[in-house]
């Protein structure tokens, strides 16, 4: 083989190029890359809302020796904690026995929620022998994804008396499902010539849920009684009872492989829990940390993320302020010695659609966890904008442990643009930088993602916990 010019050896040196996570991957490695996915997997397809990542989360916590802890309650150097917010968002606390005055706290946050469709306070209703639900969607959707594809009912029910009662159905064989009609093509002359936002207004996501007559001919509305009527036997419920519930529409298939080598996988969720996940595990991995550490698992991302169980709120605040306080710490100057990671997916190069990204600067599928210095639309409006001493900080670190990684941001310039927690939690004088794992088809039904940016993600987060 002939040997490398001196002009090739310092290009080779001073060039900057993407890695492939599985290009030089050991057998070994490999393996722990699809053994760690397979553990993701089964929490995705148990938490395909807030409530239910929540729920599966703190379970994960609890058997690895995490406890629930309220504000208010004492905290000591050691402890590892867990505070659930409203059975929406969780923050999860291991106090070490570092400084936090002069190391701060290492936190990293990833929010919980997904786009869907939200059932309305009141929506029911029959047409045509056929029974209803109207929806209100949540998020960034594209509405025409949403027609003509299984649908499972998950959320809560509180009932006149008070009683909580928990709904999910259309995820398990032999459940039925729920459905979007879509217009048949034969009838779609005037709908083609819409715009793919026009085409499926918001207020036709009408779930289909029934089209069976409860049997008496004396009444009106004879298939909106008889879905009432199985309402109330399955669930003790009555049409009022929709006013006090929180029921939503997801898509009612789970996590697949996909492709001959199952290098990715395709679901419903990823945004965000496949940084979720990592984050998590990069704790319970690393639960004896001389750094104390907090996860945030935020919900309302995806539509601003106010509310009490949202980012805005002032929740993570309040638990570096009882940290400090325990510890005899200035909560001021720990906070502006803390950082932090805000683990969100970004969008991954797709070569089909290749005229909104600039490839230069966009993360590619299996090269590892991307870091976004900044994200915002157009001339960076509402973003974070690390600093290049944060993003420099990051990157040694992750170089110094072996974490692969890329720089990423959300297409072309003038393209359109997204957001993330980061702005909020920058706004108490944290430092803060984006990093999470590319996704193909983001807020779709069914989103990609590579098994080995999963695996990066968790590798670098870990590295930062500990």
């Amino acid at each position: 083989m002939a040997e490398k010019s001196i002009g090739n050896e310092m290009l080779d040196k001073l060039s900057y190029k993407k890695q492939n996570v599985y290009e030089n991957a050991s057998p070994e490695t490999v393996k722990k890359i699809f053994d760690y996915a397979d553990g993701y997997v089964r929490l995705l397809d148990n938490a395909k809302t807030e409530r239910e990542a929540v729920r599966t989360a703190v379970k994960l916590a609890e058997d690895a020796g995490f406890r629930s802890y309220t504000l208010g309650d004492k905290i000591s150097v050691g402890d590892n904690l867990y505070c659930n917010n409203r059975g929406k968002s969780v923050v999860f606390i291991h106090v070490g026995d570092d400084d936090i005055e002069s190391e701060g706290v290492r936190i990293i946050a990833s929010h919980i929620d997904s786009p869907r469709l939200d059932i309305k306070p009141i929506p029911l209703y029959e047409d045509s022998n056929m029974c209803f639900l109207k929806t209100h969607y949540y998020g960034g959707i594209k509405k025409y994804q949403w027609t003509a594809t299984p649908l499972a009912l998950h959320g809560v029910i509180v009932k006149a008396d008070g009683e909580t009662v928990d709904v999910k159905i259309g995820d398990e064989p032999g459940d039925p499902v729920f459905y979007v009609n879509d217009l048949l093509p034969h009838l779609s002359q005037k709908q083609y010539g819409e715009t793919l936002g026009n085409a499926i207004p918001g207020e036709t996501l009408n779930v289909l849920i029934g089209g069976m007559p409860y049997a008496d001919d004396e009444v009106s509305e004879k298939v909106k009684l008889n879905t009432l009527s199985l309402l109330f036997e399955k669930y003790g419920m009555c049409e009022e009872d929709f006013m006090s519930a929180e029921l939503t529409m997801v898509p009612a298939f789970n996590a697949r492989d996909i492709g001959f080598d199952r290098a990715l996988i395709g679901a419903y969720g990823h945004d965000d829990k496949v940084c979720s996940y990592p984050a998590l595990t990069a704790l319970l991995e690393n639960k004896n940390t001389k750094k104390t550490v907090i996860v945030v698992f935020a919900d309302k991302e995806e539509t601003g993320s106010d509310g009490v169980t949202g980012m805005q709120s002032d929740i993570l605040t309040d638990i570096i302020a009882e940290i400090s306080a325990a510890l005899g710490k200035n909560e001021r100057v720990v906070r502006a010695h803390s950082k932090c990671l805000s683990a969100d997916v970004t969008a991954a190069y797709d070569p089909n659609f290749a005229d909104v990204y600039e490839k230069r600067n966009s993360s590619i599928i299996s090269c590892g966890a991307a870091i976004a210095k900044y994200t915002g639309a157009r001339g960076k409006s509402s973003t974070n904008d690390a600093s290049a001493e944060l993003l420099g900080y990051v990157r040694k670190l992750f170089r110094d442990n072996g974490v692969i990684f890329q720089v990423s941001e959300m297409g072309k310039v003038d393209a359109g643009g997204g957001g993330t927690v980061a702005k909020y939690i920058s706004l108490h004088n944290i430092d803060t930088i984006d990093i999470g794992v590319p996704v193909i088809s983001m807020h779709a039904p069914f989103e990609v993602v590579s098994k080995a940016d999963i695996y990066s993600t968790f590798e670098a987060l870990s590295v930062f916990v500990k």
